[in-house]
């Protein structure tokens, strides 16, 4: 009996301890996505955009296409060689020269922010007078994406994508075909014109406009 009795109290002890035990803390939230961010570095005392720079702009470009209704600053920076004085003003030559290639690409310069940094916020953190190349560069933040509403009535949709296709792409590849379907679109012929805007701009990696 009394073995019984000490099998009864070690169960009851047992589950009354699993059910004092705190319950399992709740999973940590999902990381915050981070805007997209590209790297233009310059040669010594040089606002001259290099090869390699030409081509990260590009794929910045290619980036605030797909993004929609984003924004972009381009923030320059230099090394610590010269006047901070010199050094503000380069950061900006830095920091237009950048802006002015992405507006020939196509980015509408509305939509570009620019600021110079000067030595005040190096990469590779270094003493006076000391030539860093990872310092002389101009970040590119594309931020600021939203969804847009979506489109449910033909017209309304291919105003939309004339509206998408002026804003991005038409300062630099207008074309006969594109200037068709626009007035199409303006003109109510839904159907070539929302076809032909949604080939030119999927064509030119544009995101389309929601539609449901």
């Amino acid at each position: 009996m009394l073995k019984k009795l000490l099998v009864v109290f070690a169960a009851t002890f047992l589950m009354g301890a699993c059910a004092s035990e705190p319950p399992p803390p709740p999973p940590p939230p999902p990381p915050m996505a981070q805007a997209p961010t590209f790297m233009v570095f310059f040669d010594w005392d040089s606002s001259r955009l290099s090869p390699a720079s030409l081509n990260v702009i590009t794929q910045a470009v290619t980036a605030f296409r797909s993004a929609g209704n984003a924004r972009i600053t381009a923030t320059g920076h230099t090394d610590t060689t010269g006047p901070e004085s010199y050094n503000m003003a380069l950061s900006l030559r830095r920091a237009n020269a950048v802006k002015n290639e992405l507006v020939r690409q196509g980015v509408p310069a509305p939509a570009i922010t620019v600021i110079g940094k000067g030595e005040s916020q190096l990469l590779v953190p270094t003493g006076d007078n000391v030539r860093e190349p990872q310092n002389r560069r101009v970040e590119i933040v594309i931020s600021g994406q939203m969804a847009a509403a979506p489109v449910s009535n033909d017209l309304t949709y291919c105003r939309a994508l004339s509206a998408q296709y002026r804003r991005l792409l038409g300062g630099t590849q207008a074309d006969a075909i594109a200037g068709d379907a626009l007035a199409r679109c303006e003109a109510g012929d839904t159907g070539y014109g929302i076809a032909t805007l949604t080939k030119l701009l999927t064509d030119a990696k544009v995101a389309l406009p929601p539609r449901t």
